[in-house]
């Protein structure tokens, strides 16, 4: 079995539609230019509010990523 040493970041993702596109979209653009992506946490959830209704996700991800 080997071993790996992973690196953690935090990100903010949006998304009009959801909390799940939240995510997918901040690690969708943390792939850009992160490689070796192997896990997330999601730390906080929040939301803008407009006319009673939800109008925006925001969601707070901890990212690891194995080192090279």
């Amino acid at each position: 079995m080997s071993t790996h040493i992973y690196k953690h970041i935090e990100l903010t993702g949006s998304s009009p539609s959801s909390s799940d596109e939240a995510v997918k979209n901040a690690i969708a653009k943390a792939s850009e230019s992160v490689r070796n992506i192997q896990w997330f946490e999601v730390l906080e959830t929040r939301g803008h509010v407009k006319d009673g209704k939800v109008a925006h996700w925001q969601v707070t991800l901890k990212v690891g990523f194995t080192l090279e």
